[in-house]
């Protein structure tokens, strides 16, 4: 944890009302005595309610500040970059499905909005620390892994986790452009000199996520289940990840910038690792321990892209740093379905099931 008394810090989250920035921005306005910048464009389902937390975090001390804003607009990113000594690049487009439908956008969001990120902190003179969340689809299918079936889950036959050394093979539009950022975040530390940083994430899940069935699964499962409505699995269900509480994830976040040099120019897997797994399947019986509540589904086919069994590990970032995830599954799952009780007003507005929107048009408000 950040000491309340440290140096004034001045951080700039990119998509930071969305649901990893605003869980940092929370975590900086209540532990530490940072300056925070928050910059969104506002196009994804609940970003207006964590914005709302936000304002309640930071009270009256002057703290939080917010620019609604579009990174693909590079001047617009420019001026926000200009005093940061602190950037998080989150700003993404986020779901293999819309990057199929809508690669132009995808790219444009993804790797020119990441390129105008590193492009502004390059030329604002500042060096300042930057760390990047890429994603495991850099790594594909992985359809040559051999796995097994155990009872209602996949297992890897020959290994049990996936580390940095994995070869890329993006196998979607959003892979590629998710890898092709990360690529240019290291290209910029290693030829610049910017302290960057890549966290390639498995399924991170937690408080103020607003899922649906393209991102943010483990919510969405939930709310489905606690809404009563019907779910469509994509596949036999005994699809596996490692799910990371995002409590844990902002933990990793300080703890790569705290070990700066020695993190800078490097990607780091990230992720719940071989102790925190669970499938489709046996998530959905999790959720019915827990609420009572029993989710109807139906099948369909695989997505292009979809990795039967995906699992961190993070051992190289635990070598580095000293960090490991703190919060098992059922804690996870336990903090979102407290999350949902402890505000009535929030879930009352945003539909259970609603697609992801598209991502707004360039413009920029900045807050007085």
């Amino acid at each position: 944890m950040d000491s309340k008394h440290s140096p004034r810090r001045s951080v700039l989250i990119f998509g930071g009302a969305g649901f990893i920035g605003a869980n940092l921005a929370r975590h900086l306005l209540l532990e530490t005595d940072a300056s925070v910048h928050v910059f969104d464009n506002l196009s994804r389902r609940g970003v207006q309610h964590n914005l709302e937390l936000l304002r309640k975090a930071a009270g009256r001390s002057g703290r939080l500040r917010v620019t609604i804003g579009d990174v693909r607009n590079a001047s617009a990113v420019e001026r926000a970059c200009k005093d940061a000594t602190e950037i998080y690049q989150f700003a993404a487009q986020v779901a293999v499905t819309s990057s199929i439908t809508n690669p132009r956008c995808d790219f444009e969001t993804n790797v020119m909005g990441t390129f105008n990120v590193l492009e502004s902190a390059r030329v604002s003179g500042n060096q300042p620390f930057m760390l990047f969340t890429s994603t495991n689809k850099v790594y594909g299918e992985m359809i040559d892994e051999r796995l097994e079936l155990r009872g209602r889950r996949y297992n890897y036959a020959n290994r049990t986790c996936v580390s940095e050394e994995q070869p890329l093979d993006f196998h979607s539009p959003y892979g590629c452009s998710k890898g092709a950022a990360d690529q240019y975040v290291r290209e910029y530390s290693r030829i610049y000199g910017l302290p960057a940083v890549v966290l390639r994430m498995s399924c991170i899940a937690g408080e103020m996520q607003y899922g649906n069935e393209d991102q943010g699964w483990v919510a969405h499962f939930l709310y489905s289940a606690l809404h009563g409505d019907p779910l469509v699995i994509y596949g036999d269900g005994c699809q596996v990840r490692d799910v990371l509480h995002v409590k844990d994830l902002v933990q990793a976040f300080n703890a790569v910038r705290s070990a700066l040099p020695r993190t800078a120019g490097q990607i780091y897997n990230v992720g719940g690792g071989p102790e925190n797994t669970i499938s489709l399947l046996e998530l959905m019986d999790e959720i019915e321990t827990l609420t009572g509540e029993r989710i109807e589904y139906t099948t369909s086919s695989r997505r292009p892209g979809d990795q039967q069994i995906y699992v961190s590990d993070c051992s190289k970032l635990a070598r580095h740093t000293g960090w490991r995830p703190c919060s098992s599954v059922r804690e996870t799952v336990a903090a979102i379905y407290r999350f949902w009780e402890e505000h009535p007003d929030i879930f009352g507005e945003i539909p259970a099931r609603q697609k992801v929107e598209p991502v707004l048009p360039v413009s920029l408000v900045e807050a007085a």
